[in-house]
């Protein structure tokens, strides 16, 4: 039997903070399933008490921020959206879930937070994107190479396939 967990969070000044039902708005609920992440969060499912809609909680610890310098050394703050943006784009009609893309974004974020510094070169976040790309879909690596590497015409492509299929077929 599942163990009812009350819906308030502390925050570092010790005050509760309640969720509300995005639904209802109503402030008690109960969590229905817990499960941590790959990212140092944790996943909550909720029921509301009130209406019974179900909803879903990300709980996270508060990191360092990245900051990407750009290749013509401005530089930005890491934004999540952006990776999760164009990978939807790269596989948009392919046959990738949005479960997947996520543990691709998720799977990006952990490797450039491991990394030593905290100041991150675009490039470097570029193959990371192009190398999960590659696992993930073959058609959406090249649709984001293409762009990525800004392919002036089809030698530049015909040269990248012969790359990717010399790594041999796998899916």
């Amino acid at each position: 039997m599942s163990k009812l967990i009350k819906n308030t969070t502390y925050c570092a000044y010790s005050e509760a903070i309640k969720i509300k039902c995005p639904y209802c708005l109503h402030e008690e609920n109960k969590v229905i399933d817990k499960r941590n992440t790959e990212v140092n969060s944790t996943r909550r499912r909720r029921e509301c008490l009130k209406c019974k809609k179900r909803f879903t909680t990300y709980e996270r610890v508060e990191s360092i921020d990245l900051v990407i310098i750009k290749k013509d050394g401005r530089r930005e703050p890491f934004e999540k959206e952006k990776i999760r943006k164009g990978l939807i784009k790269a596989c948009e009609k392919r046959p990738v879930s949005l479960e997947k893309i996520e543990q691709a974004v998720d799977k990006i974020e952990a490797e450039l937070r491991k990394l030593k510094s905290k100041e991150i070169q675009s490039s470097i976040v570029g193959e990371k994107i192009m190398n999960r790309l590659k696992k993930l879909d073959k058609v959406a690596y090249v649709r984001f190479a293409s762009v990525y590497r800004s392919f002036a015409d089809i030698t530049d492509f015909q040269k990248e396939l012969r790359d990717l299929t010399k790594g041999g077929n796998k899916k």
